[in-house]
C-alpha cells in the first residue's frame, strides 16, 4: 500500500549517502555548550592526560586532583596535593578482586560498579557536594583504569570538565623515579652544616625569605634526623618521600643554587635518592659555629614535645646504653627525670653527638665558609640567616 505512493524510478533509486564534515573546532565541554549533548559522548571525546614531565601537574591548573584509589594505595603514597575519594575501599577491592579470580570477571564487575555508584554518592553528597559549575578536576587510579574510568564518567554526566591521568599513578611514580634515581640533580646544592642545635632547620624559611633557594629535607621527611628527631604522626613511606622531594625539585630554578641541611645517607628511615645524595656529596659546605651553651639553649626550646613526654624521652636515653657507660646513662635519665633538660642536652651534645660530628667530618672536605652565632634566639637567627645568605651569594 505505502510503495504505491512513490513512483517507480525513486523506488529503484539508490539511497542517497550523506558524509558529515570533519569537525575541526575546540573540543566540546559541558560549560561552554548552548545544548545538551550525551555526557558519556563528552567524557568518551576527552583523551586521557598524559604526563611527560612532573611539572605538567602545575601547568594543566586542574582545580582539584582526585585518587579513587583504595585508602592504603592512599597511605602509601599518592600525589602531593591529590585527595583521597575512593570507589572501592580495601575490603570492598579486596572482595571484587577475589570474585572475578574465583567466580566470572562478570560478576566480579557487574558487583564493582555498583559499589562505585555507591561510592560516588557519597562523595558527591558529601565533599564534592559545593563544587561549582566550572569546577575542573582530575581524576586517576592505579594504571589509569575502571575505577578512574567509572568515577569520571559520573562526574562529567553532572557537566564537570573532567580529565584522567593516562597511565595513573603508575604513571606519576615513574616519573619520579626517572627524576630522583635517573637523572642528575638540576640544581647546584650548598649544605648547610653546623653541629646539632646550631638552628639549621630553623634557619631554612629564614633564608628562603631572603630569596635563597632551599628545600626542607627534614620537613619533607617528617624526622629531624637525629635520635631525638621523630614527629608525631611518623614518617611517609619511601615512595611519599621521594614524591615530595621530586616535586619539590622541578619547582627550582636551576641557574641558582639550593641550599639543604647536611645530612647523613638516611632521614630517620628514609633514604635519600641518589640524585640527591651524589649532588651533596660534592656540594661545599657553608658551616654555622655555635657555642655548647647557645646550642643547648636552642635545643631546650625547639624540641617541646620531647620535654614533654617524660616516658618517651627516657626509652630513648635507654636504648643509647650499648653506646655509653651506665653511670653516663643514668645521669642523663636522672636530669630528665627531674627536669633539668639543660643538663641533659648538654651532656648529650659533649659525650654523643659532637664525637660523631667530628669523626665524620674528619673525612670531609673543609667547610668553604663559617659562619658564626652568637646568639639562636628569635632576633639571632635572623641576623645569622642574614650573614649566611651573603656567604650563599658568595659562592653562586
Amino acid at each position: 500500500m505505502f510503495r504505491a505512493l512513490w513512483p517507480p524510478s525513486v523506488l529503484a533509486a539508490p539511497p542517497p549517502r550523506f558524509t558529515l564534515p570533519k569537525y575541526s573546532g575546540p573540543r566540546l565541554r559541558p560549560a561552554r555548550t548552548p545544548f545538551p549533548i550525551p555526557a558519556i559522548l563528552l567524557y568518551n571525546a576527552a583523551m586521557p592526560i598524559t604526563l611527560t614531565a612532573l611539572a605538567d601537574l602545575a601547568a594543566l591548573g586542574f582545580d582539584t586532583v582526585i585518587d579513587v584509589r583504595s585508602p592504603s594505595e592512599w597511605a602509601d603514597d599518592h600525589v602531593p596535593g591529590a585527595i583521597s575519594l575512593p570507589v572501592l575501599d580495601d575490603a570492598e577491592r579486596a572482595r571484587v578482586g577475589t570474585i572475578y579470580q574465583q567466580v566470572s570477571p562478570f560478576t566480579a564487575r557487574k558487583l564493582g560498579a555498583a559499589l562505585v555508584a555507591r561510592n560516588a554518592a557519597a562523595h558527591l553528597e558529601g565533599p564534592l557536594a559545593d563544587m561549582a559549575g566550572g569546577w575542573r578536576p582530575l581524576v586517576y587510579c592505579w594504571r589509569g583504569g575502571q575505577r578512574s574510568g567509572s568515577f569520571a564518567t559520573i562526574l562529567s554526566q553532572i557537566g564537570w570538565r573532567v580529565e584522567t591521568l593516562a597511565g595513573g599513578y603508575k604513571a606519576y611514580r615513574a616519573l619520579v623515579v626517572q627524576a630522583m634515581y635517573d637523572t642528575p640533580f638540576p640544581a647546584r646544592v650548598i649544605l648547610l652544616d653546623g653541629n646539632t642545635g646550631s638552628g639549621k632547620t630553623a634557619l631554612l624559611p629564614r633564608l628562603a625569605a631572603l630569596g635563597v633557594q632551599v628545600i626542607d629535607l627534614e620537613g619533607l621527611a617528617r624526622h629531624r634526623g637525629s635520635l631525638f628527631g621523630g614527629m608525631a604522626g611518623g614518617q611517609p613511606s619511601q615512595r611519599a618521600f621521594e614524591g615530595a622531594l621530586a616535586m619539590a625539585t622541578v619547582a627550582l630554578d636551576p641557574a641558582r643554587p639550593v641550599v639543604v641541611e647536611a645530612e647523613s645517607a638516611k632521614i630517620g628511615n628514609l633514604r635519600l635518592p641518589p640524585a640527591l645524595w651524589k649532588a651533596m656529596q660534592a656540594a661545599p659546605r657553608i658551616e654555622i659555629a655555635a657555642s655548647p651553651a647557645t646550642r643547648v639553649a636552642h635545643l631546650v626550646q625547639a624540641y617541646p614535645d620531647m620535654v614533654a613526654d617524660r616516658a618517651r624521652l627516657d626509652a630513648i636515653l635507654v636504648a643509647l646504653k650499648p653506646l655509653h657507660p651506665a653511670e653516663v646513662i643514668a645521669a642523663w635519665r636522672a636530669h630528665a627525670a627531674t627536669g633539668d633538660f639543660a643538663a641533659m642536652a648538654e651532656g648529650l651534645i659533649g659525650h654523643h653527638y659532637d664525637p660523631r660530628y667530628d669523626r665524620h667530618r674528619a673525612r670531609s672536605a673543609p667547610p668553604v665558609a663559617t659562619v658564626d652565632a652568637d646568639s639562636l634566639d628569635d632576633a639571632g637567627l635572623n641576623r645569622l640567616a642574614g650573614h649566611l645568605a651573603g656567604a650563599i651569594r658568595a659562592l653562586a
